[in-house]
């Protein structure tokens, strides 16, 4: 079983944080009504496929774990259409460029609070 840490929840917590201001940031540049609080469920869902796919995905298919990452990324603009009630267009231009704006965080980030 993993060892889960203090640091390992609030890592977490302070990543679906970022993740959610992202997202409602994003859909509210694209015209979406819906809430922080759908940002943070989208985020919160994100988490839970991601980990669910790579969960039971990973061990099968070691030497492709970015299918697992693939078949996550689809998963989550599943639910991404379904909790902005928007079409699979607009459901993945919101994904790609919530990707990339993420992926920028995360790339300057970690610079920022320097070694941990």
């Amino acid at each position: 079983m993993a060892d889960i840490t203090l640091t390992t929840l609030i890592v977490f917590v302070i990543s679906l944080a970022i993740s959610a201001i992202i997202i409602y940031i994003v859909t509210k540049i694209f015209g979406e009504k819906e809430g922080f609080g759908t940002a943070l469920l989208a985020a919160f869902t994100g988490a839970i496929i991601y980990a669910a796919a790579y969960y039971f995905l990973r061990p099968a298919l070691a030497e492709l774990g970015w299918l697992a990452s693939l078949i996550g990324g689809v998963a989550w603009l599943i639910a991404l259409r379904f909790l902005y009630s928007i079409g699979w267009l607009k459901a993945l231009g919101l994904a790609i460029i919530i990707w990339v704006i993420a992926a920028v965080v995360g790339f300057f980030l970690p610079t920022v609070i320097g070694p941990l």
